[in-house]
């Protein structure tokens, strides 16, 4: 799986350089052997963020400090330049000045809305994020048919700055109860930009995520030979 991710986002050349971050010995051993650049962190990080930021203090410390960090999770092979490209973009959107962090968001049908593990998004009308839920948001009070639902992708660039503010605070009662760690920056009043890709993925949680995964890579490759 890591070794998926690592090799699809390292076709990005927007990415200066491209880390493995984790506290895993088994995986630290597989990176090294693979020939992928990779930290060892701390075991008590409880978000992807957190995990981030003690990478960016490792880099910092070893003189290689960035201006952009962007995060995409161990659990997302289907990753792509596109998707990073997007994030990127998404920093520099021209109606808003100073954004410094920004995700992704990808349309969904109203039934797969109701699943509490596609965490979906709502944003205003120049695509900052309102809210990130579990729950099926917006909700379509008459039934009318014509609510747009947003799945959010786990994928993230931000500032420097904005990862230093994030180490500040502590964590919020909206990011409590939903367990999302953006609404951190948004009860923060820090603003997130929501870029939309056409480009849905699968994030691997349980054996039948990877059953799909799979067969979406061997679809892919079908489609490669037969084109």
């Amino acid at each position: 799986m890591i070794g998926w991710v690592y090799r699809r986002a390292r076709e990005s050349k927007a990415l200066d350089r491209l880390i493995v971050a984790t506290d895993s010995s088994e995986i630290l051993s597989y990176c090294k052997k693979s020939g992928f650049a990779v930290a060892l962190t701390s075991s008590i990080h409880s978000s992807g963020t957190d995990r981030l930021i003690e990478v960016m203090d490792q880099e910092t410390s070893a003189g290689r400090a960035a201006n952009v960090y962007v995060n995409i999770q161990g659990d997302e092979p289907m990753v792509t330049v596109d998707h990073i490209d997007l994030l990127l973009n998404g920093l520099r959107t021209p109606t808003v000045s100073g954004l410094q962090v920004s995700t992704l968001k990808v349309a969904i049908s109203p039934d797969a809305a109701t699943d509490p593990n596609a965490v979906k998004v709502v944003t205003d009308s120049r695509g900052l994020a309102l809210y990130f839920s579990r729950a099926p948001i917006p909700y379509d009070r008459d039934a009318s048919g014509k609510a747009r639902y947003y799945k959010h992708l786990g994928f993230y660039a931000y500032t420097a700055e904005a990862l230093r503010r994030f180490r500040t605070l502590p964590p919020s009662p909206l990011e409590r109860v939903e367990c999302l760690e953006q609404l951190r920056f948004l009860e923060a009043g820090i603003p997130i930009a929501v870029v939309e890709t056409a480009q849905d993925t699968i994030g691997v949680d349980t054996e039948e995520d990877l059953r799909r995964v799979e067969e979406y890579f061997r679809n892919s490759r079908r489609s490669t030979v037969d084109s």
